[in-house]
């Protein structure tokens, strides 16, 4: 867990302007808007609580590769607890023993993009066919790749409407709304985790490092193919 001291000034502008976002996209395709929160990093808790304030029945979805952390799962029960939702999951069409039949022990090993588009990138596809907008919790301060993250824009992959309401905020705003409204998170920032995916990709951060430097540990990967 991070402190910061922050402006509250800079945070209430945030917040409306993030909040604004949301309920453009909610009254605009009533019914059609999805959000996804990986429960592994704070951005994704802070999106959360600010959409279902905006939309108690938005529908919540994570992807669930069959190797999260208990960590992260028992973040899913606690939000579902706390804002009394069914958080929904997105499943890849093969288990990991199945999919370790099909291409071999620990693919994620040997080749992690075709790990992550078997365990990611198609169950993702394949859920938001039902929806017309889906909202994400990245920033452009992440990573180099999401330096030129748009709050809004088409996503041709998925063919939905993508939006990043919390594109321009900073780490400091993102700890601040957490601590600000008590809100739940993973309990392995606490233990040296900056962001969190899968158990045999992800180690803790290094003092210095980029935020997201402990994922695929041994490759020159940051993105798991979901947005970039």
């Amino acid at each position: 867990m991070q402190t910061h001291t922050t402006d509250s000034t800079d945070l209430s502008t945030a917040v409306a302007t993030a909040a604004r976002t949301v309920r453009l996209a909610l009254e605009t395709y009533p019914g059609r808007v999805t959000l996804s929160c990986s429960f592994g990093g704070p951005s994704g808790m802070v999106l959360l609580d600010l959409a279902l304030r905006e939309e108690p029945r938005l529908p919540v979805f994570f992807i669930d590769t069959g190797l999260l952390f208990e960590e992260t799962y028992e973040l899913v029960r606690r939000v579902e607890a706390r804002y009394g939702i069914i958080v929904e999951s997105a499943i890849p069409k093969q288990s990991v023993a199945e999919q370790s039949a099909t291409h071999g022990d620990a693919l994620w090993r040997r080749d992690p993009d075709a790990c992550c588009a078997l365990r990611k990138v198609e169950p993702l596809r394949a859920y938001l066919r039902d929806y017309d907008v889906w909202m994400t919790a990245i920033r452009r301060d992440q990573t180099a790749a999401r330096r030129t993250l748009q709050t809004r824009s088409w996503d041709e992959v998925n063919q939905v409407v993508k939006l990043a309401p919390l594109a321009d905020w900073r780490d400091d705003l993102v700890w601040a709304y957490v601590h600000e409204h008590h809100l739940p998170f993973n309990a392995l920032h606490d233990d040296g985790y900056a962001s969190l995916g899968c158990v045999p990709c992800t180690r803790r951060v290094r003092s210095g490092e980029d935020v997201r430097a402990g994922r695929w540990p041994g490759f020159i990967k940051t993105e798991c193919g979901i947005h970039v």
